[in-house]
């Protein structure tokens, strides 16, 4: 099973730099897809609402490797994530076009989002 890594305490997560989403909904709605980790911060606070799909065992086998998105700041977004990894996840299951809207690069890299490994 893919996982999930949800920024929060900090800047995402927050009704004052995201307001009219229901934060505990979207973590809800993320949990019932995939194993979900709290981070307390991600380093990339002007990204807010960031979430880090992990790809499952399968999916890292077969090339998936961690994608970052940011300003996942509506429903649409958690829900087009929840249907990604329903679909497979990095590795097994193409991500939809929607998605790579919300594609960032992870702090301390450059190019390429989803590089930075959080599958511990």
């Amino acid at each position: 099973m893919s996982g999930i890594t949800v920024c929060r305490d900090c800047c995402c997560g927050s009704v004052r730099k995201v307001p009219g989403l229901d934060h505990d909904e979207q973590l809800r709605s993320l949990s019932e897809i995939a194993e979900v980790r709290v981070s307390d911060c991600l380093d990339v606070c002007e990204q807010a609402n960031v979430v880090v799909v992990r790809p499952s065992p399968e999916g890292r086998a077969a090339g998936g490797r961690p994608v970052w998105l940011g300003l996942v700041n509506h429903p649409d977004a958690t829900r087009d994530i929840a249907a990604w990894i329903g679909d497979g996840g990095p590795g097994l299951a193409p991500m939809p076009d929607i998605l790579t809207l919300h594609t960032i690069t992870p702090p301390g890299r450059t190019g390429g989002a989803g590089a930075r490994d959080l599958s511990g």
